[in-house]
């Protein structure tokens, strides 16, 4: 994985722990998406406890109704959407070709394990009711 750290960031300075040189993409922890929604959970319920938070609450529900162009509504979804995929650390041809060959010796496992426990089954209810 250090590998992909370097050339994302662009050669072996990567591994000095200085990760914020200019890269845009994310970088995968789960301790900065942590503190990035417990930022904006606090700031929400900060202004839950204002007594303003009526008038947010009216706006919110009328911008929760489904009234508007719904090709507008479509388009700004698929841009969520590739803004989303944009996020995502895609893994590289070497881990593709490893996942994948694990997934299908254990499919090929769990095919023989359950037919072996069928033919199993079979013989044992024929010698049973012969």
């Amino acid at each position: 994985m250090s590998d992909e750290r370097e050339d994302r960031l662009g050669g072996a300075h990567a591994t000095d722990g200085d990760d914020t040189a200019g890269v845009a993409r994310p970088s995968g922890k789960r301790s900065a998406r942590r503190t990035r929604s417990a930022s904006s959970d606090t700031g929400s319920i900060a202004t839950l406890d204002r007594p303003s938070s009526r008038k947010a609450t009216k706006t919110d529900r009328a911008e929760r109704k489904k009234t508007g162009n719904p090709f507008k509504r479509l388009i700004k979804f698929l841009r969520e959407v590739v803004a989303e995929l944009r996020k995502v650390i895609w893994p590289n041809r070497k881990q593709m070709v490893t996942y994948t060959s694990v997934v299908l010796v254990f499919v090929i496992f769990m095919v023989a394990f359950i037919s072996g426990l069928d033919v199993a089954f079979i013989k044992g209810v024929n010698w049973l009711f012969g």
